[in-house]
């Protein structure tokens, strides 16, 4: 392992975001502070609790799954799509390192990011609601793993992306919808049978019920089932990042 180019790839990409450091966290803040201000008081004031949790305490694991999910794959795609779009990427495939150690890179400082972005969001919801994280070791974990399985994921895009409007394509048009569908901001047994099963199939489900657990103690579906579904997440995209390197598809001319 070479750990001195993993730290290179590393600090470059982490060096970009510092650069950005307040536009990076006002953005998340105002659109945080949005939500609870639409669905946390406007809405949240006219329903019943949810699952004996007030709805505005209940939506936060769900904000900040929305922001994590979408920041770690625009954050990942971006990096490695711009060194493909300049052609300093042939730099790091004639380097003597492997695979591994250009995705720990680029995904490890996109998943560093979206974690501070979360971990930003989570202070903000203090500041408008009273809440108590029950399970704070658990809830870190699951943030940690979301991070990185949708950091891989925004790799991969960033490699099949052949333009910046394909860049954008997957965050917007798939993983934000399955995040709005996944129960970010309600529990899927409020659904009827049938569409409680449609849901399930959702696989962004699994992950904020895991997250929603760590907070409340409660979730729609068990937590070996959501770390299961985390696991084979991960070990899909990190199959496909092999296989890409391996064949060189999209990256190679």
């Amino acid at each position: 392992m070479n750990l001195g180019a993993v730290t290179a790839i590393y600090k470059a990409e982490m060096a970009r975001f510092f650069r950005t450091l307040l536009q990076s966290f006002i953005s998340p803040v105002i659109s945080t502070s949005l939500y609870f201000v639409v669905f946390g008081s406007a809405i949240g004031s006219r329903m019943d609790r949810v699952e004996g949790v007030e709805y505005a305490a209940f939506i936060i694991p769900g904000l900040i799954m929305l922001s994590v999910m979408t920041q770690a794959t625009s954050n990942a795609s971006f990096a490695i799509y711009f060194p493909k779009f300049i052609g300093t990427i042939y730099e790091y495939l004639s380097s003597p390192i492997s695979f591994l150690e250009v995705t720990l890179g680029f995904v490890g400082a996109a998943a560093t990011k979206a974690l501070f972005i979360g971990l930003v969001i989570l202070g903000t919801s203090f500041l408008f609601v009273d809440f108590t994280i029950l399970h704070p070791v658990s809830m870190l974990a699951f943030l940690v793993l979301t991070c990185i399985s949708f950091s891989l994921l925004g790799f991969i895009i960033g490699i099949w992306a052949k333009n910046f409007e394909q860049l954008q394509l997957i965050p917007l048009l798939v993983i934000t919808p399955l995040v709005f569908l996944g129960g970010s901001f309600y529990s899927i047994s409020m659904l009827p049978p049938a569409w409680q099963i449609v849901t399930r199939f959702n696989p962004v489900v699994y992950l904020i019920s895991g997250f929603r657990w760590s907070f409340f103690g409660q979730a729609d579906v068990s937590i070996g089932v959501s770390l299961a579904a985390i696991g084979l997440f991960t070990a899909i995209c990190l199959g496909i990042i092999w296989l890409i390197f391996r064949t060189g598809w999209r990256i190679r001319s």
